[in-house]
């Protein structure tokens, strides 16, 4: 195999993680449990799958399109405020007692999780 396709490769045969961590926010990709501050948390299934895809890209803002074709599975151009919906629901959820939200948002583009950025 030549060298220049080795990296890809390797990234297509290396194995998912198993359990993202971000701070004090755990989520068990086996078992889909999720746990902020060891204390655990109860996630629809669209709930945990937008959590899933934020910590599938730490430290870049994904956008509200990307959000609703991946966990959604819409394609086009959809209007809709589901996205921020359901953030809030992963905010009353999991920011319950914590100091801040692990996903800030970035006006008009989407959330990350991590990252430098400040906003709420």
């Amino acid at each position: 195999m030549p060298r220049a396709f080795a990296p890809f490769c390797a990234a297509a045969i290396a194995p998912a993680r198993e359990v993202f961590q971000f701070e004090d926010l755990e989520v068990n990709r086996v078992s889909h449990e999720v746990r902020r501050a060891g204390r655990a948390v109860e996630l629809s299934p669209k709930e945990y799958a937008l959590l899933e895809f934020l910590l599938r890209n730490p430290g870049h803002p994904v956008t509200r399109a990307a959000i609703i074709e991946e966990v959604w599975r819409i394609h086009g151009n959809s209007i809709t405020n589901v996205v921020d919906v359901y953030i809030n629901y992963l905010r009353r959820k999991i920011d319950t007692g914590a100091d801040h939200p692990p996903y800030p948002n970035h006006p008009w583009v989407g959330y990350q999780i991590g990252g430098n950025h400040r906003g709420g």
